[in-house]
């Protein structure tokens, strides 16, 4: 299915995106919150935030605006360096297990070419023998699929970009994850992905995790060992509407986008049909992303959100050639290095 003009015109979000980052800085070059209004609990305040500054550099990057200057950039990377911990090496935010904020942190430095300030000490005991299966086998592939690929992904992520992976290790990790891929589905793990949603598990959930293992796959240029039942599930999951996409702020819209796109790229599988739920998905989710007030309403006041979705908006811009306009062409930073 070809495309031959723009059909939808993101110019006016993308515009108000640029806006709304400027709004979250904190007075100095790199120093960002990640809300401006506290939502509910514990875990948000309106102060500077790794995920703020983190997802500004992200959502810079990825519109087109990534700062030139020395003096914006070494803001950024000090900013960031000093959320590390120097004893572990790691980096925390209450919202994120440890490892998938420690992930995110070093991949937002690596689009400045720089690297944390301290080993990542706490992860190099997954680089002994028989440490790494083990991590990964303990996981909790069948409950929690999601939250655990932050850091089953988020653990080889940081190691790698952070160049402190050896190959032979990364090696180990994609034997582990070939071996554990689910011949019905295409996802991870095999035997833990439900075909019908129940009250204690969602295929979605392992859909969203499997993202994150994928794009590490992405990365590497690994062979996916099922990418044609993945595109299945995918358009399974869009044709039954079994999970609301396209009408929030989130990650779930990339997870949802990745699969189908990275999955047609090794497979050539029910080209017409992706392209199709593809160009549907997109002209449901503009609709409604320019249907927000990005200065006001709530549901945009996570700087990590919206850079999840502007995400989602990059990988459709590749997959469907002239279907989204943009003054300049949206990057997607996992096309640089693993991990959002």
């Amino acid at each position: 299915m070809a495309v031959s003009s723009p059909k939808l015109d993101l110019r006016p979000f993308v515009d108000d995106v640029r806006t709304a980052v400027d709004a979250y800085n904190l007075g100095r070059p790199g120093a960002y919150a990640r809300w401006r209004r506290p939502p509910p609990g514990p875990n948000s305040d309106t102060g500077l935030n790794p995920y703020g500054c983190a997802d500004a550099a992200n959502l810079l990057y990825t519109l087109g605006d990534f700062p030139r200057q020395p003096a914006q950039r070494d803001g950024f990377i000090q900013t960031l360096r000093g959320f590390q911990d120097p004893d572990s090496g790691l980096f925390h935010e209450p919202t994120h297990h440890e490892y998938h904020c420690t992930a995110h942190c070093v991949a937002a430095l690596e689009l400045f070419d720089a690297s944390p300030r301290h080993p990542l000490r706490a992860l190099h005991g997954l680089l002994g023998p028989g440490a790494l299966e083990t991590f990964l086998d303990q996981l909790d592939w069948r409950g929690d699929p999601w939250k655990m690929s932050h850091r089953g992904a988020g653990a080889y992520a940081a190691l790698v970009i952070a160049r402190q992976a050896p190959p032979e290790w990364q090696d180990r990790y994609f034997q582990w994850l070939w071996a554990e891929a689910d011949e019905a589905t295409g996802l991870w793990r095999r035997g833990c992905v439900p075909a019908e949603p129940t009250p204690t598990s969602h295929p979605f959930h392992h859909l969203a995790g499997t993202f994150h293992y994928l794009f590490n796959h992405e990365h590497a240029r690994r062979p996916l060992r099922y990418p044609r039942p993945m595109i299945d599930t995918c358009l399974g999951l869009w044709d039954r509407r079994l999970w609301p996409l396209g009408g929030a702020v989130s990650f779930s819209e990339i997870d949802w986008v990745y699969c189908i796109t990275r999955a047609l790229r090794q497979s050539g599988h029910r080209f017409d049909d992706c392209r199709q739920a593809l160009c549907e998905f997109a002209r449901e989710y503009v609709g409604f992303l320019t249907s927000l007030d990005v200065a006001s309403d709530p549901r945009c006041d996570d700087l990590h959100a919206v850079f999840g979705c502007c995400c989602a908006l990059a990988e459709l811009q590749q997959a469907v050639p002239g279907l989204l306009r943009t003054e300049r062409p949206l990057n997607l930073v996992l096309d640089r290095r693993p991990f959002i």
